[in-house]
């Protein structure tokens, strides 16, 4: 098993690492729209917000020498299932390959942010 990390995504908010590389696959912990350069949520929209989590997750999976292309499952999150259309266009834009994936509504997310995704791929 490896740690992965890089500087280009956000730091973990907590006892947990980016993301995992074990057997042949890399498995993300769940991203968040923060800017890796100011440590902050910058943007309020949906469409904002996912653009923010797909570059950070597109960091964690090249960190790891994986892709978007190499997903083969995502988790994702949102805090209002009225955004769904909204995330799916932009999720749509990156994962071209379509890999299998849940999508649910939470009560809440960290730092009050409107989604959040995590992924599994293989390197």
């Amino acid at each position: 098993m490896e740690k992965i990390y890089t500087k280009s995504a956000p730091d973990a908010i907590g006892p947990y690492s980016q993301a995992v590389k074990c057997g042949g696959f890399v498995f993300t912990s769940g991203q968040i729209a923060i800017n890796p350069e100011s440590g902050n949520v910058e943007a309020q929209t949906i469409e904002g917000q996912t653009e923010q989590i797909m570059k950070n997750l597109g960091e964690v999976l090249k960190a790891a020498g994986s892709s978007f292309e190499k997903a083969v499952k995502t988790t994702c999150f949102l805090k209002d299932m009225g955004d769904f259309a909204a995330f799916n266009e932009i999720y749509g834009k990156y994962f071209t390959s379509k890999p299998a994936r849940s999508c649910v509504a939470v009560k809440e997310l960290p730092k009050g942010v409107l989604a959040e995704v995590e992924v599994i791929a293989e390197i």
